[in-house]
């Protein structure tokens, strides 16, 4: 008897996440997006669910992954919109138009940072946010959404 595919969460990230490893290390660190993306699957795959993990630089692309993840019955979303967090308004339209849990992270503490960071338009579409602890930030909001939507860890 085959198996049931997995329940996917779709992992998006935004503009300029795919330099992590090498952009500002002393405020994002050292690890790579590859290392965020193979930390999501490990993670994803505690709690028998699969990670759907994206970049785009470009907002309209991000809001097809959103739309995309609507249509393919994605269970959860989570989210580092970057720079977008602070500015796009369609995001969070998208975010809130599909209705899929979503949780919001950012790998530095934005409330640490510039003024302009400090407000966040996807964080009010996420049921939860969470910055500054890194790329484990990535694996807590996993972990989050996994309990939100009753996913148990595979033993």
């Amino acid at each position: 008897m085959a198996q049931a595919p997995a329940a996917t969460i779709y992992v998006l990230n935004g503009p300029n996440l795919n330099l992590l490893g090498t952009r500002e290390p002393e405020t994002y660190g050292h690890a790579t997006l590859a290392d965020v993306e193979k930390l999501c699957r490990d993670t994803a795959a505690q709690f028998g669910l699969a990670a759907d993990c994206r970049q785009s630089n470009r907002e309209g692309e991000l809001i097809d992954f959103i739309h995309e993840a609507h249509a393919k019955k994605a269970v959860g979303i989570i989210i580092n919109a970057g720079a977008y967090s602070h500015t796009s308004i369609a995001l969070h339209d998208a975010l809130v138009g599909v209705k899929i849990p979503t949780v919001e992270v950012h790998i530095s503490n934005i409330y640490a940072r510039e003024s302009f960071r400090h407000h966040s338009f996807t964080a009010k579409a996420a049921f939860a946010s969470l910055c500054g602890f890194g790329i484990d930030g990535y694996r807590l909001a996993i972990s989050g959404l996994a309990a939100k939507i009753g996913a148990k860890a595979i033993a």
